[in-house]
């Protein structure tokens, strides 16, 4: 069995104006150009390359946002099949804070892009995994809230 090794961000921007004009924390989800479904930005980690490194690109990479490493959230592990040949794949994530914006070079591999307010992000992620995850980050968002 193949394994594969991914790293990602939950980033967070404060501060912004939505559509609807509400303020406050912003969560970024993207939605993936193949199989459609809603997920926070991910890739492989690149050979020599930490996974922090790894986050921090491929955010950028898929987004077009910059952004910095807050902490460590958790990761997911699941199976897949790519070729017929049965995948296992652990993806580590950060939670990230926006610093700016930078360029996508691999914006094919995302379809759709949204920055949520904190309680509407649980009902857009598509995997149940992406899901529990997102209530650890939401956890630290709340406890770093706290702390300003």
């Amino acid at each position: 069995m193949k394994r594969v090794f991914s790293a990602g961000g939950i980033v967070i921007r404060e501060g912004t104006k939505g559509a609807n004009g509400s303020k406050g924390t912003k969560v970024l989800v993207i939605q993936h150009s193949g199989h459609h479904g809603w997920d926070f930005p991910k890739g492989h980690i690149e050979t020599g390359e930490s996974s922090k490194d790894a986050a921090i690109r491929e955010v950028e990479e898929e987004t077009g946002a910059k952004a910095e490493i807050v902490e460590k959230v958790g990761e997911t592990k699941y199976f897949y099949y790519e070729d017929k040949e049965k995948v296992f794949k652990t993806v580590v994530y950060y939670l990230m804070k926006y610093i700016g914006e930078g360029v996508a070079t691999t914006p094919e591999e995302t379809s759709a892009m949204e920055w949520l307010p904190v309680d509407k992000v649980d009902a857009r992620l598509s995997f149940k995994d992406t899901k529990r995850l997102w209530g650890e980050a939401k956890g630290i968002v709340e406890r770093l809230k706290t702390k300003d």
